[in-house]
């Protein structure tokens, strides 16, 4: 296999599939025509043969492709959260994610991918940020846009997702956002503006929330009259899953499928409403018409070539070789500081020391020199237990993960020793047993008949969509995961049990729990994916193997009818110290180490689909842990595992601090490249990181009796922060390379910007050039309020130690455009604009001026 696809055509053909859908159309009765605007069940559209139409299957999955069981039966590739990818500033990675993508999707049976999420981060404060990309609209709408063309290049829909407004997750299936004209043109419109002008998705999906008093699975302003109308959107308009409400506002609202099935508020409603005259047929066959194009344009219609076909497909994706690409491409340095000139532990007097080079100038602490080390510390529960991926939806579940912890020591030379300590563990549930376990998932009838058997992951067992072959829902009756364990340390075990019904765990032959277990709360959704835990402690012997079991009789297998699922685990966390000497404990291996590597990370419970966050402290007690262990070493390297900004008010205290995001599965491997020089770390913020949330300008996400006004305007993001007294922790853009680079010239026209830089240090690096407007002040008071500066274009450029290189950056139209609101359309606004050539928002390296008419 390579990491490189075949060659392949930039953009799918453009095919004329009217007559072959109108054939299928005129086909069909009025009672068919609306069952093919409602799910058959949760993640497919019914087929039908007579027409030549196969069953069109959808599937979560901005990092990864779940599949119709969403289980660790079928695992999945898992790529970085899309806030990395963002990080990378690099659209063309983003399209080779999406060519990946779509290769796992075809190798699953799916057609159309449920994704990307292109929402904006409004507020430090939301919950799935980690999922979105970015706090600005030109850099989502660029890399959501290369994500989309790689996808579709592969032969499979995406849904660019959430259709509008769906900025946050408090009540967000009620919420009522009131957002003015101009923002919700100029920001939250923008991304999917550019994306359905530039990359043609065959597909949009349409949020829970209102906006300005319409739920979007009903609002015909923004969906038939812009979308459609404006933006010549033609692809198909699928609903967020049960969000769809009504069925003739739904229909006249613009909506084509309402997901998921078998009830939904088409299919017979709809036909009802038909037959009662409160909808005319014609209109049904629009939306049927734009469901059969892309069933055409997946290759699900008899009579219609693939919009690609089969020979223009990539093909032989590494998929493990593009994630760990993408992850270490992604790394944001956001501090390395010099080194002090003090030898290395257990270093004789006089040896050579970390902090110089050979010529005795003193080294920045990254990249480490593995050659003069003996021994590196390894600290947090994060780099044992990586976090690779967000909460909720966009879960899948990988073949493998390579932990920080074990990337590291397969990197490491032989002769360096790498210790482990936890040191603090935020984690509030027990994680799922992994490490030392074999386990498989056993589905069993009444009389014990085993009904199918399936290798597992880990000790969770997930099933959202379709049981595994052979079995159904009238013929299961329990679940055993069974296999062995065996442990390394020799004490007391904890383990832990979760899932809605009987739960029976037999370790080594003994019952530790034999319960009847119920739901904490009456939301069916969070009872599934986050059942009640319950914990017990098993005496283990290290190196010993024990067999267990956990059987699970579940008390009901169903969402609803046609939606199977089923969650239970097992979880496993080994014998540890106390808090405080957990700490202790890795303060002492700190100390005697050449480094100390801490990983800290947000968990589950902070960042997930389905709620908000209430601060941005990292939790437990990590920050103490990275205070302590820094003022043990002054060689402490701190990576942050987290999707979104979180406080670090210790990171003047440390000289390097690295922001890994939610890495995907080869976390520790592209951690390991970039600490160890091999590959310098790529990435850029792609949203700001205050110091303090209580610095952040937009910190409410919570509805006011089911309204939130976005009365902030335009100014979220970097556009407020330049309004702001206070300085954020890390500009927009900011992050640090292992090199240097010098601005030279930049050129300008009012259509496009040439920049010269070069590399003046002494390694090949990557730097991302950033191009922002600043207008001049406006002379009269009438004049439209603008932020100082926004971001204009960028590109990525790559040269050698003491080589130049030369980009050609537009400027796009739009750039100078505001949304007027008194006669609705896009208005250039003449006058003196500054371009700024710039490494981040806050470092600018070169101007020039522009005259706009």
């Amino acid at each position: 296999m390579t990491d490189q696809p075949r060659t392949h055509r930039s953009h799918t053909r453009l095919h004329d599939y009217s007559a072959v859908v109108e054939r299928a159309l005129d086909a069909l009765d009025l009672d068919t025509k609306a069952r093919l605007l409602s799910g058959q069940d949760m993640w497919t559209l019914p087929a039908v043969p007579a027409i030549g139409l196969r069953s069109l299957v959808m599937s979560d999955g901005p990092i990864g492709v779940r599949g119709g069981q969403w289980s660790a039966e079928d695992p999945s590739i898992a790529l970085p959260s899309p806030t990395a990818l963002a990080a990378t500033w690099d659209p063309e990675l983003a399209r080779r994610a999406g060519q990946l993508l779509a290769q796992e999707a075809r190798r699953k049976g799916v057609h159309v991918l449920l994704a990307p999420t292109v929402n904006l981060h409004r507020s430090p404060l939301g919950g799935r940020h980690f999922e979105c990309y970015s706090e600005d609209p030109l850099l989502t709408g660029v890399i959501g846009a290369g994500y989309v063309r790689g996808v579709q290049e592969g032969g499979v829909g995406t849904t660019v997702k959430h259709f509008v407004g769906n900025d946050a997750e408090t009540d967000r299936f009620t919420v009522d956002n009131r957002i003015a004209p101009r923002p919700l043109r100029e920001l939250y419109l923008a991304p999917f503006e550019h994306i359905v002008k530039t990359a043609r998705p065959w597909g949009i999906m349409t949020a829970y929330n209102q906006v300005n008093g319409a739920t979007m699975t009903e609002h015909r302003p923004l969906v038939a009259e812009v979308l459609r109308g404006e933006w010549g959107f033609d692809g198909c308009n699928v609903s967020d899953w049960v969000a769809a409400r009504h069925t003739v506002r739904a229909l006249r609202g613009g909506l084509d499928v309402a997901m998921p099935g078998p009830r939904t508020v088409f299919g017979p409603p709809l036909a009802a409403a038909v037959r009662a005259g409160e909808v005319a047929e014609a209109e049904v066959d629009d939306a049927v018409r734009r469901v059969l194009l892309l069933a055409a344009r997946t290759g699900c219609l008899d009579g219609a070539p693939p919009a690609v076909p089969p020979a223009d497909v990539p093909q032989g994706i590494d998929g493990r070789a593009v994630a760990r690409d993408l992850a270490r491409r992604a790394v944001v340095l956001l501090r390395n500081e010099p080194v002090g000139d003090g030898q290395l532990a257990g270093e004789p007097a006089g040896g050579a020391a970390q902090g110089a080079d050979p010529a005795g100038r003193t080294r920045r602490a990254l990249p480490l020199d593995a050659s003069v080390m003996r021994r590196i510390a390894v600290v947090g529960a994060a780099a044992r237990d990586a976090r690779v991926l967000g909460g909720g939806s966009a879960t899948v579940f990988p073949e493998q993960i390579v932990s920080p912890l074990a990337g590291l020591r397969a990197a490491l030379p032989d002769g360096v020793e790498v210790t482990f300590a936890t040191g603090a563990d935020p984690r509030t549930r027990v994680p799922y047993a992994r490490d030392g376990f074999t386990l498989r998932a056993r589905y069993l009838a009444a009389d014990g008949q085993l009904l199918a058997e399936n290798a597992q992951f880990d000790g969770q067992v997930q099933v959202m969509g379709s049981l595994p072959d052979g079995v159904t829902r009238q013929s299961l009756h329990a679940v055993e995961l069974t296999g062995s364990y065996t442990p390394q340390r020799t004490g007391g075990h904890t383990l832990a049990v979760s899932g809605t019904g009987r739960l029976r765990l037999t370790v080594d032959g003994a019952v530790l729990f034999d319960d009847q277990c119920a739901p904490a709360g009456g939301d069916p959704f969070e009872a599934f994916m986050h059942p009640v835990e319950h914990r017990v402690t098993a005496e283990l012997t290290a190196g010993r193997t024990v067999p267990l079991t956990l059987r699970f009789v579940p008390r009901a297998l169903g969402l609803g009818e046609g939606l199977d699922v089923l969650n239970f685990a097992l979880g496993h966390r080994e014998p540890q110290l106390d808090a405080d000497a957990e700490i202790e404990e890795a303060v002492r291996a700190a100390a005697g180490a050449d480094a100390a590597i801490v990983v800290v990370a947000t968990t589950e419970e902070v960042e997930s689909e389905g709620f908000d966050r209430t601060d941005l402290t990292l939790p437990g007690r990590q920050d103490e842990l990275v205070t302590r262990v820094a003022a043990a070493n002054p060689r402490t390297v701190v990576v942050v595992n987290a999707g979104s900004p979180v406080e670090l008010p210790w990171r003047e205290q440390v000289p390097a601090v690295l922001l890994s995001w939610f890495p995907g599965q080869e976390a520790g491997a592209a951690l390991a490249d970039v600490l160890l020089g091999s590959h310098e770390p790529g990435g850029r913020l792609p949203t700001t990181w205050p110091a303090r949330f209580a610095d952040a300008p937009v910190t409410t996400v919570t509805p006011a009796d089911g309204r939130l006004s976005y009365e902030e305007g335009l100014f979220i993001g970097y556009r407020a922060w330049q309004r702001s007294a206070v300085a954020p922790a890390y500009a927009f853009g900011h992050g640090l390379g292992y090199t240097d680079w010098e601005y030279e010239s930049l050129d300008t026209t009012p259509d496009s910007v040439r920049v010269r830089l070069r590399n003046t240090g002494r390694r090949p690096g990557r730097e991302v050039v950033q191009i922002y407007l600043a207008p001049a002040p406006a002379p009269d008071a009438g004049a439209p309020e603008r932020p100082d500066r926004w971001l204009a274009g960028f590109a990525a450029v790559e040269a050698g130690p003491g080589e130049s290189a030369e980009t050609e950056i537009p400027l796009p139209a739009r750039a100078f455009e505001v949304w007027s609101e008194p006669d609705g359309h896009w208005r250039r606004v003449p006058g003196v604009y500054t371009v700024e050539a710039a490494h981040s928002i806050d470092d600018i390296r070169l101007t020039a001026q522009v005259t706009s008419g």
